[in-house]
């Protein structure tokens, strides 16, 4: 199925991904007409997403009003109005009567009358005879402007909007006209009051907008985002720590972020120190801390009390407030709610208090003496009954090592860890580390090395590199060097190409031990395949590694290695793949590696969706994304999202597929990891459910990002994924080069299972719609070997498909047809619903080729109730375009006796097209096959016919045979 290459854009810039649906879902209302009202605290960047989304509605075509009141405008009468239309000439108001005309240019000011009544007149009836006949004249404006073609109005800060403009505004919403839409932005966080006469601001804002109405709060910027942000305001490089501390600062409000990351510019620059720890406090410019303090000098002083104590406590609640020793502390935090402070609280929280803004309690800690934060901590630690946040206090109440606080901060890391807190598990781990007295250097360094580990479960890879990289410089002994080493070797990700001089340092250092070089065999297993790209070599390392773990009872590193073994299998197509994995999932279990993505339970669930066992697949996942966002590490959370991503594709649920994404997306982003299986994954969500340019922008990240980390195991699914979609677009020789490099590359790897990647059927028929028959044919008959040999039908009916799309290349219509039939019921049969419909509607097109207009359009119909049943919204697109396009094309019916005789089915469209005086790239987007095909056939048909040009083809049709 294709559409013209036009209708996909090579220069889309990659869109963030929170912010590019965003502006996906509101460019789509709009289309529409209707309204978008964009809602969201001040400084989250309401501005940038409106301006973005005002010049990409210019650019297709509409007329753009804007207007961007201030505060100090509001009282200012039908400012907003004027503004509007600022750059509307005179001569469209020759439309209006007179008096309409008069009442509109004196509101404009473009006449040298006052606005108002004219003196003389009842001011009441007058004023009221005005404004209806300054509403009608606008109207009629906007109708005449419409006509010439849609109009967007655009309208920033609308709380500062004057009254006037927002009731004419409000008359046209009523009164809406097609062709007349608006866009309006809002700003709704507690800074902003609204104005007096206007008290209920947001349900105003709203009534600007005719309806459909869509309502659209802007998102905060991932960290991800906020890094871009700040490369494009050429800040500096900041670690991703401090990125990190930025993003949680400014609440990922964009603006806030920019004034954040220059005042601590300032700061390293004048002080010569370098990034700040991660207890360093960041500074605070004025223009931030201004607004902060105005607010918090509003509030009585037993209220500001109060919030310095909870902004000290890590998770603070009215019940340990009051047990450290502020008994009004309901009172006081229900005021600090009314003046917008702290949000109000809820049972679902638990009592929790929650800052409004992240930099409140930033500003108290730096505006409050430190004797105060003393007695505050210390009233904390003696109120709290949690281990973790005793543990917090205390630290901040010592100086110097300390070796009962240091087991106080130890046990609360582990009490941390058990709660599936991870981060804090880190950051406790680190600071028991540091008050460790000098004389436990062994006690010190197993600390920092759980501390490292936790940061790896946390995603915190910088932090975890760190601490591993301090440990080799002090460790002695082989077991705590290697197991620095596996951090330093987990932390790179997918980017294991970048650490080749790691492994022969860290099997120098196992110093031969069994246990240790099991730990290591495993690591190179996973090098051997993403790097080395052999999944045999990958393979041999693996059941070393188990054997060894088996050996020396290290159950966890048997277990991820029996798991990385029978994956390996499974790929190589081995029978014992089965019986590999029944062992990794045999007790004794161990609790890592059943909730890693790299572990058993996650693997079982690849085997159930090479079997077609697709609601199992989904099944086995959702339990154990449950599980992980419960209490589990970054990373397996992303990957187990990107394998539910995958299965919810397949089972034709193409929207919670695109939302599942994205999710995993932007859990890689904030958390610094590799993200080239992640845009992967986005990928296959935007062709199922999104759009193809998005898709294809996800789609060459991922490529991009799997080269720059030399990681094979992921370059050719993406690969795949770009191949795929330049096949839907018809890009067939673009598709073909993509595809055959992924091919080539699965194959160097080993791969004997097709069922593992599904790349066969896509790669032949894009040779055969390239005009290479004979190598799509070599290509099915090696994968249907395959596929027969361990019984995968699901693979086995896309490659009838695809055998379908060779034999309609050849010309053999009515055994593609059969071909298609058949391929559309096994798929059907085996629950592959985008499958089948992707099937019919290439029956449909087999289907008009051989002249049976009602087979096409019944194809064409199950295709498009399938794909609209999954909201596919890209094939939805594709199949509407191919049905309708090939109806402009109508092939005469053959008759007996005529040049028809000698041509087959494809090439008989061919020249009747001819014939209509079409071009080849014409007929190829109406036959919707490539132009090399088109050529191919016309050639044939020259020789059989003893044609030489295109008029000898067309005097042939024209003339009818004679008896």
């Amino acid at each position: 199925m294709t559409i013209e290459p036009a209708t996909l854009p090579t220069d889309i810039r990659p869109l963030a991904v929170e912010r590019g649906a965003l502006r996906d879902s509101a460019r789509a209302h709009l289309s529409h007409g209707g309204g978008v009202l964009l809602t969201g605290p001040s400084g989250i960047g309401r501005t940038t997403v409106l301006t973005q989304l005002a010049a990409a509605s210019g650019e297709f075509g509409h007329r753009v009003l804007r207007c961007s009141p201030s505060p100090t405008e509001r009282e200012s009468p039908f400012l907003g109005l004027i503004d509007l239309l600022t750059g509307v000439a005179d001569d469209t108001f020759g439309a209006l009567a007179d008096h309409e005309r008069a009442v509109l240019e004196r509101t404009l000011l473009r006449s040298g009358s006052p606005a108002g009544p004219e003196p003389g007149t009842d001011t009441a009836s007058a004023g009221e005879r005005d404004a209806l006949l300054l509403r009608i004249a606008v109207r009629k404006v906007f109708a005449v402007l419409a006509d010439a073609g849609p109009v967007l109005l655009v309208i920033d800060d609308a709380q500062w909007l004057d009254r006037p403009t927002t009731q004419v505004l409000d008359y046209l919403a009523r009164r809406a006209d097609p062709g007349v839409s608006v866009l309006a932005a809002l700003c709704t966080g507690p800074e902003t009051a609204p104005p007096a006469h206007r008290p209920g601001g947001c349900a105003d804002a709203f009534d600007l907008c005719p309806p459909p109405v869509r309502t659209i709060a802007v998102p905060p910027m991932t960290a991800h985002e906020l890094a871009e942000l700040l490369e494009r305001h050429d800040h500096p490089s900041w670690p991703r720590p401090v990125i990190a501390r930025l993003h949680q600062a400014s609440g990922g409000r964009p603006r806030t972020a920019l004034e954040l990351s220059s005042a601590l510019a300032e700061h390293v620059r004048v002080e010569g120190a370098g990034s700040p720890g991660p207890d360093d406090p960041l500074p605070v410019p004025d223009s931030l801390r201004r607004p902060v303090l105005d607010r918090l000098g509003a509030l009585p002083a037993s209220a500001r009390d109060t919030l310095v104590m909870a902004g000290a406590a890590v998770r603070p609640t009215v019940e340990l407030l009051r047990r450290a020793g502020r008994p009004s502390a309901a009172a006081d935090l229900d005021l600090c709610v009314r003046h917008g402070v702290v949000r109000a609280l809820t049972a679902s929280d638990h009592g929790t208090v929650r800052f409004l803004d992240p930099l409140t309690p930033m500003v108290l800690r730096a505006e409050t003496p430190y004797e105060r934060l003393v007695d505050a901590h210390r009233a904390l630690a003696e109120a709290s009954d949690d281990t973790v946040e005793r543990a917090h206090h205390l630290a901040q109440l010592t100086a110097g090592p300390d070796p009962a606080v240091a087991t106080r901060l130890a046990a609360a890391a582990s009490a941390a860890r058990r709660r599936g807190a991870p981060k804090t598990a880190a950051r406790l781990g680190r600071l028991a580390a540091e008050y460790t007295p000098a004389g436990q250097a062994d006690v010190d360094i197993d600390r920092r090395l759980t501390a490292a580990e936790d940061g790896i479960e946390a995603g915190d890879l910088d932090f975890a590199r760190r601490l591993a990289h301090e440990v080799l410089g002090d460790a002695e002994r082989p077991a705590d060097r290697v197991r620095a080493w596996n951090v330093v070797i987990d932390s790179c990700g997918q980017a294991m190409a970048e650490i080749s001089d790691v492994f022969p340092e860290a099997v120098r250092d196992a110093a031969g031990d069994p246990e240790l070089l099991a730990q290591l065999h495993y690591r190179m297993s996973w090098r051997a395949w993403m790097v080395g790209g052999s999944a045999a070599r990958a393979h041999d390392h693996a059941v070393r590694a188990a054997g060894l773990a088996a050996r020396t009872g290290d159950r966890r590193t048997e277990l991820m290695a029996l798991t990385q073994q029978a994956a390996l299998e499974l790929f190589l197509g081995l029978p014992e793949a089965e019986t590999t994995l029944t062992a990794a999932l045999a007790a004794p279990h161990d609790v890592h590696a059943m909730t890693h993505h790299n572990g058993p339970v996650y693997l079982k669930y690849r085997f159930h969706l090479v079997r077609d066992e697709l609601d199992e697949a989904r099944a086995e996942l959702r339990t154990l994304v449950y599980r992980l966002r419960q209490r589990g590490s970054a990373d397996s959370l992303s990957h187990c999202l990107i394998g539910l991503a995958q299965v919810e594709i397949e089972r034709g649920r193409c929207r919670p597929a695109l939302t599942i994404a994205r999710q995993s997306l932007r859990i890689v982003e904030e958390a610094g990891l590799s993200q080239g299986p992640a845009w992967y994954a986005l990928s296959l969500a935007e062709t199922a459910g999104g759009s193809l340019a998005q898709a294809l922008t996800a789609a060459e990240k991922a490529r991009r990002h799997s080269e720059d980390d030399d990681d094979r195991l992921f370059l050719p699914r993406a690969l795949h994924a770009e191949g795929r979609i330049r096949l839907f677009s018809g890009q067939h020789a673009q598709a073909v080069e993509l595809l055959r490099r992924a091919g080539e590359l699965e194959s160097a790897q080993g791969q004997r299972d097709p069922a593992t990647r599904r790349w066969h059927a896509d790669l032949a028929e894009a040779l055969a719609a390239a005009g290479a028959p004979d190598e799509a044919t070599a290509v099915i008959a090696a994968a249907r070997h395959q596929a027969e040999r361990l019984g995968r039908r699901g693979v086995l009916a896309t490659l009838d498909r695809a055998t379908a799309a060779v034999d309609a290349t050849r010309g053999e219509l009515v055994p593609a047809a059969r071909r298609l039939e058949r391929a559309a019921t096994r798929l059907r049969a085996t629950g592959y619903p985008l499958e089948e419909a992707r099937t019919r509607a290439a029956l449909g097109r087999v289907r008009r080729l051989l002249q049976d207009e009602t087979g096409a359009r019944t194809a064409y119909a199950g295709a498009l109730r399938i794909f609209t049943k999954a909201d596919a919204r890209p094939w939805i697109t594709l199949t509407r375009t191919e049905r309708d396009r090939a109806q402009d094309f109508p092939v005469p019916p053959a008759e007996t006796g005529s040049w028809s005789d000698r041509l087959t089915s494809t090439e008989r469209s061919v020249v009747a097209r001819v014939a209509q005086g079409a071009t080849n790239r014409e007929i190829a987007a109406g036959l919707v096959v490539s132009v090399k095909t088109v050529e191919a056939a016309l050639t044939r048909a020259y020789r059989k016919l003893g044609a030489k040009s295109r008029v000898e083809i067309a005097r042939m049709v024209m003339t009818r045979p004679t008896a």
